[in-house]
C-alpha cells in the first residue's frame, strides 16, 4: 500500500468508532450485539494487517470473507424466529440518525482518492451520492417524528439510501483489484484490502444494511412504530 499519512487512517478510525457508537443505540445497547461487533472489528483488523486479503487471485478472493459471515448473519436475524424478536427491539429513531456515519464515510473516500487508493467512482463527484442518505438524516428524521413526513415517505427515502449503498458496494467490488474487476484498472479499490479500511465492508456497510432493513420491518409491520 503507498505511503498514506497517519492522520488518513486515525481519522477513518474514528470513524468506525462512531459507527459502532450509533449502531449501539441501534440495537438498544444489546450487549451481545455490541460485543460480537467489536470481536468482528478486531477479528478483521488482524486478517487485514497479515496481509492476507492482498491475495486477489484467487476465485472467490480471499475478502469473501470479509463480507460473507456479515451477510448470513443479516439473513439469519430475519429468517429466524429469535432474529426477527432482536430486530423487532431495534430504535427506529437511530436506525435512521446511524446513516449520518456515510457523511464521514464519503470524506475517507475522498481523502483516499486523493492518495490513489480508491478510484473518482468511488467519491461523490463521480457519482457516488451515498453521501446524500447521511445529509438528509436530520432533516427526514424532524419530518417524521413531527409528523410532516408518513410512513411513505420514510419508506421511499429508505428505499433510495438502501439503493446508495448498494450501488457504492457495487462500484467498490467492481474496482477492487479481483479476479472479476469491471472498472478503474488505473486506479483500483485497494484500501479496503487494508487496515483499518477493512472496517467499512466489514462493519460498517453490514450496520448500515441491517439499519435499513430494520426500517423497512418497521415501517410495514403492523404494530404501532416504537419510538
Amino acid at each position: 500500500m503507498n505511503y498514506l499519512p497517519l492522520p488518513i487512517s486515525v481519522f477513518f478510525l474514528g470513524v468506525s468508532a462512531l459507527a459502532l457508537f450509533l449502531f449501539g443505540k441501534a440495537v438498544r445497547g444489546s450487549k451481545p450485539a455490541i460485543v460480537l461487533s467489536l470481536v468482528w472489528m478486531v477479528l478483521q483488523s488482524v486478517i487485514a494487517v497479515s496481509g492476507f486479503y492482498l491475495i486477489t487471485s484467487t476465485i472467490p478472493p480471499h475478502f469473501i470473507f470479509v463480507v460473507a459471515p456479515p451477510i448470513l448473519l443479516i439473513a439469519g436475524l430475519f429468517l429466524t424466529g429469535a432474529g426477527r424478536r432482536f430486530v423487532d427491539r431495534m430504535d427506529l429513531k437511530w436506525c435512521i440518525l446511524v446513516h449520518t456515519i456515510r457523511i464521514f464515510v464519503e470524506a475517507t473516500l475522498y481523502w483516499l482518492f486523493l492518495y490513489k487508493q480508491v478510484p473518482a467512482l468511488m467519491t461523490f463527484e463521480a457519482g457516488n451520492l451515498d453521501i446524500l442518505a447521511g445529509v438528509t438524516v436530520p432533516f427526514v428524521w424532524w419530518a417524521f417524528s413531527a409528523g410532516k413526513m408518513g410512513r411513505r415517505g420514510l419508506f421511499i427515502w429508505n428505499a433510495l439510501c438502501l439503493l446508495s449503498v448498494l450501488n457504492a458496494l457495487g462500484r467498490a467490488m467492481l474496482s477492487a483489484p479481483f479476479r472479476f474487476q469491471r472498472f478503474a484498472f488505473d486506479q483500483p479499490t485497494v484500501a479496503i484490502l487494508h487496515f483499518p479500511f477493512v472496517l467499512l465492508p466489514a462493519f460498517i456497510v453490514p450496520a448500515v444494511l441491517l439499519c435499513h432493513f430494520a426500517v423497512f420491518r418497521k415501517l410495514t409491520s403492523s404494530m404501532s412504530l416504537p419510538q
